[in-house]
């Protein structure tokens, strides 16, 4: 995993046999200097792995991560298929600041948090995704996912200051490559997967990449699984300096019966009902999630000048829901509560498109690293409001079972609540070095946002407007290459809404809320240590209502406060062992709240530990060549389930394991994987979930 905070160790030794080089061929990387009979010894990391790795962050262009004045992680694929990781709270376990509060098998609503807020932010190669809906998207055809900690506004308008979860897909490979993987995971989920590649022309110019995927069972919560993914990646050298690409990504998902998803408003103990792993008396047994989720994008890569390129890109996504999910409202420690069948259904579509232009230029003693663009993007929403049905169509108790069927016909139609979102936006940035040591970062984005109901009554203005433009200035210093301090400042943007008719000032449009941050942090990664540390101050501008006597009016006067530090290591031990550490303390609070509710003052906001903490190890037995043993834990803390602080989330530890052996059959590479989730089977709470017992997951994967 590359991690910014935790990053591949520089200089790793290890003895690979040439054909088993297969984990770094998954991951679209090639060995130079490969001999099909010969081993050959790795004594070092290519330039751009670790925190030399250069990444691609929006309106920042691309940069390697030790000089992103921004605290990062990034997971790739050669560490989602060791470990088997199939969501996002698996995908950073070893990152303390991104979690998620949805358990493995379970729809991902709302649940991802970064330092504590929540992230609304999705990006497939730099195409925005709207997963709001269910926070996951298919792995297997992912090269990369950054998890960029905190505000985006420059590097990508509009959004939550959580921060951004950012794909990218699996690229062609120089070299023909073919694999198949089949596993099994518990209690009954079978899958097969098959990863293809290579040039398709003698001349090598043009390459594909295929990714198929399919699973199906019964996992160990009792939900039924059943997915097909399909993903095709294509890359033709049109000249020397000009290069077009184009992607597509399709999963069709059918969750069934998942344990129910909980709500904590309701609830009048202060202590939390016994924890039970009985799934099958938690869920509803003809319920579903059904998806449909497709992203594309296509562009041209052109080198003008020595120094100077311009990518053009334009994307598409689209994701249908289909809902027929169960949620409960917990209402005291017996385990009674409340349930609400939610039957809607959505379509989701954005088109995308940016043109982004980065180089340098010299003026005098100062080098310039220049990034400007321009990107516009529609979203168009259709709920199905005129179908859609929330309603406490059954009661219960989580420890006996639930006879509720939906026996109601569903239409799922998209009709009923149409909506069209535009932005367009200008950015420009500069980072300046200044000789070896010092470089400044300034950046600006201006942001023309839109939104309006596309069904709208032709004599009555019902669309939202909003222009804003979002800075951001970072200070670096550098006193070795390895090593990097930095300050930054950066803002977010949310946009406003027009308010509705129960306030007194009902009609007004309210303007974009803009969250500011202050980050101060350093890296470093040398002789075996990769350590990142970084403080910050989120100050979250939230609308607020306002008493005025007997009236109520919505302002825009309220303000969450994020303070925290974070701090992530990894260290070679010895040749053969890493270990890695990191904690996130976090001092959240409600600094501006409404007049009616001044006893919420100082408060921690919903959903925000105060402490998170994980460790990781990674053992390869010298005496046993391409066998490794690798583990996490991981420490949330207790966090409260609402606002008003009435109730806490009890924090708990949760601990994974798991082996990887690379041998041959023959001529013919071989890995076996396994791994297990919560291997203690702890029992635990969530803020949205019942938790994951133990499971596990065994698979063989073939190069041919």
């Amino acid at each position: 995993m590359y991690l910014l905070s935790t990053s591949a160790l520089a200089a790793w030794p290890a003895t690979v046999d040439a054909q088993s080089s297969q984990s770094a061929t998954e991951a679209g990387e090639t060995v130079a200097g490969q001999d099909d009979r010969h081993d050959i010894i790795v004594t070092g990391v290519h330039d751009e792995e670790g925190q030399a790795k250069i990444v691609s962050n929006g309106a920042l262009g691309a940069k390697p991560l030790l000089d992103t004045p921004f605290s990062l992680s990034v997971v790739d694929a050669e560490d989602i298929l060791r470990r088997q990781v199939t969501n996002i709270g698996q995908l950073f376990a070893d990152d303390p600041s991104v979690s998620s509060s949805a358990p493995a098998a379970s729809t991902n609503w709302w649940g991802t948090q970064i330092r504590g807020i929540g992230v609304r932010n999705y990006y497939v190669d730099d195409v925005p995704m709207a997963l709001h809906w269910g926070g996951d998207f298919a792995l297997e055809p992912i090269q990369s996912v950054t998890a960029l900690k905190g505000l985006t506004g420059f590097m990508y308008g509009f959004g939550s200051p959580g921060g951004v979860i950012s794909y990218r897909t699996k690229r062609p490979t120089p070299a023909p490559l073919l694999t198949t993987e089949i596993g099994y995971r518990t209690a009954g989920i079978g899958y097969a997967r098959l990863d293809a590649g290579g040039p398709l022309t003698r001349d090598g110019a043009f390459g594909y990449r295929l990714n198929l995927a399919g699973e199906k069972g019964d996992a160990y919560n009792r939900a039924g699984v059943n997915r097909l993914v399909g993903a095709l990646a294509l890359d033709y050298r049109l000249a020397a300096n000009l290069h077009w690409y184009a992607t597509a990504s399709y999963e069709d998902s059918t969750l069934r019966h998942e344990p129910f998803k909980l709500y904590w408003a309701h609830y009048a103990d202060t202590a939390l009902p016994r924890v039970s792993y009985d799934y099958g008396k938690m869920n509803i047994a003809n319920s579903f999630y059904a998806t449909r989720t497709l992203v594309t994008a296509t562009g041209l890569d052109w080198t003008f000048a020595p120094d100077w390129s311009v990518r053009v890109t334009y994307g598409y996504s689209s994701k249908l829901h289909h809902s027929n999910k169960m949620f409960v409202y917990l209402l005291d420690q017996a385990g009674d509560y409340q349930g609400y069948a939610f039957n809607f259904a959505e379509l989701d579509r954005s088109h995308f498109v940016q043109a982004l232009v980065q180089g340098e230029v010299a003026t005098g003693p100062v080098r310039h690293e220049i990034v400007t663009g321009t990107a516009f993007q529609a979203t168009l929403t259709d709920f199905g409001l005129d179908d859609y049905h929330w309603d406490n169509d059954f009661d219960g108790n989580l420890h006996r079972n639930q006879p509720f069927r939906v026996t109601r016909a569903i239409a799922f139609g998209t009709g009923g609540s149409p909506s069209r979102e535009q932005q367009r936006a200008l950015f420009a940035s500069d980072t300046l070095h200044f000789g070896d040591h010092v470089q400044a970062m300034v950046g600006a984005r201006y942001n023309l946002y839109r939104l309006s109901d596309t069904d709208d009554d032709p004599t009555k203005d019902s669309s939202y407007r909003a222009t804003a433009l979002t800075p951001t200035v970072a200070l670096l210093y550098k006193p070795v290459t390895y090593a990097t301090l930095y300050a930054s400042y950066a803002e977010a943007l949310e946009p406003g809404s027009r308010v509705d008719g129960i306030y007194v000032n009902a009609g007004e449009v309210l303007k974009p809320t803009i969250s500011r941050q202050y980050e101060v942090g350093g890296k470093y990664e040398h002789d075996g240590l990769s350590l990142t540390t970084a403080a910050f101050r989120i100050e979250r501008v939230e609308p607020i209502d306002l008493i005025e006597g007997d009236r109520r009016r919505l302002t825009q006067d309220g303000l969450t406060l994020y303070k925290g530090i974070e701090a992530i290591a990894r260290y070679r031990l010895t040749p053969a062992m890493r270990l890695g550490a990191g904690a996130i303390h976090l001092d959240p609070s409600l600094r501006t709240v409404a007049s009616d509710n001044a006893d919420m003052l100082g408060h921690v906001p919903a959903g925000a530990s105060r402490w998170q903490v994980t460790g990781n190890a990674d053992y390869r037995p010298p005496a046993l060549p391409g066998f490794s043993l690798f583990g996490n834990v991981r420490y949330i803390g207790p966090a409260p389930a609402d606002n008003r602080n009435r109730l806490a989330i009890p924090g708990y530890t949760v601990a994974n394991a798991g082996f990887q052996y690379q041998t041959r059959l023959g001529d013919q590479p071989v890995t076996v994987t396994g791994n297990v989730n919560n291997l203690t089977n702890a029992h635990y709470w969530t803020q949205t979930n019942v938790g994951e017992a133990i499971n596990g997951a065994l698979s063989l994967r073939l190069a041919w």
